[in-house]
């Protein structure tokens, strides 16, 4: 009876406010489900009190147990009508356009900051293992040097190709260095975007988060930084003695001949 009401009360608005709202259609919904079970209910206590009645012989035990069964079931209904009848109100989100547009803007600070999370690992990746590529080409020119002069032409062509094949690899992994800081800067500049985006529309919490992604992928980038430039440093240190070195062995053979020369000539 009170989802009767409920609904009486809902027909008796003016035209145009029967849906006006969500939630008048949500306790719609919940009062039209509520009749549907009262009728159900109904249903099921006619169809048992059809049984009693074509019953031919029913003891005095049958129907007492039959009658606890209407009773019970009476109860029921009240209580199931009374609680179907009570009206839950919904929470209902916010889905107004500012709303939206911060979602949004959230949306984009989290793609963004993965986005800077990748190229962040893949150029800090390349750039330590450029520095061991470096490092190594560093440690085979110097052993080069140290045995100048004791190897033989086929150990030292074999040198060569080992130190020919390494300076390749570095310069490979030199490219790949440039093409990921390409790439992460752009990812740099997308982030600086997202966070002017999320200010804007007021999602002050993810400009904060980007930010500082931002501020942590710059710090681990420049520390790496450091480590490949240094390594790059002592390569040039390394190229210049070999220079050095290479020369002195070239003034050393042309000394030993000299005498020849002159012994030639006299």
């Amino acid at each position: 009876m009170q989802a009767v009401r409920k609904c009486a009360q809902c027909a008796t608005r003016p035209a145009g406010g029967l849906l006006h709202t969500r939630t008048d259609v949500l306790l719609l919904r919940t009062n039209m489900a509520a009749l549907r079970r009262g009728a159900a209910c109904l249903s099921f206590l006619r169809s048992s009190a059809s049984v009693l009645i074509n019953k031919r012989k029913p003891t005095v035990q049958r129907l007492g147990g039959w009658t606890d069964v209407v009773r019970t079931s009476i109860a029921s209904l009240s209580v199931g009508s009374g609680l179907c009848a009570i009206p839950f109100t919904q929470h209902v989100e916010n889905l107004s356009h500012d709303c939206l547009i911060k979602r949004a803007a959230s949306l984009v600070t989290d793609s963004a900051s993965t986005y800077l999370s990748q190229t962040t690992l893949a150029l800090i990746d390349a750039l330590t293992d450029y520095a061991k590529a470096v490092h190594t080409l560093i440690g085979l020119q110097r052993r080069y040097l140290a045995s100048l002069g004791k190897l033989t032409p086929a150990e030292e062509d074999s040198i060569w190709q080992v130190i020919i094949g390494q300076r390749s690899d570095v310069s490979d992994r030199l490219e790949l260095c440039k093409r990921f800081e390409s790439t992460w800067t752009n990812a740099l500049n997308l982030c600086e975007m997202a966070a002017e985006a999320a200010y804007t529309s007021g999602a002050d919490q993810a400009s904060i988060t980007v930010r500082t992604h931002i501020n942590l992928a710059q710090t681990q980038v420049s520390e790496v930084q450091k480590i490949s430039k240094d390594a790059e440093k002592k390569l040039a240190e390394a190229k210049v003695e070999e220079i050095e070195r290479m020369a002195e062995y070239a003034g050393l053979q042309v000394d030993h001949e000299l005498p020849e020369a002159y012994l030639r000539e006299d």
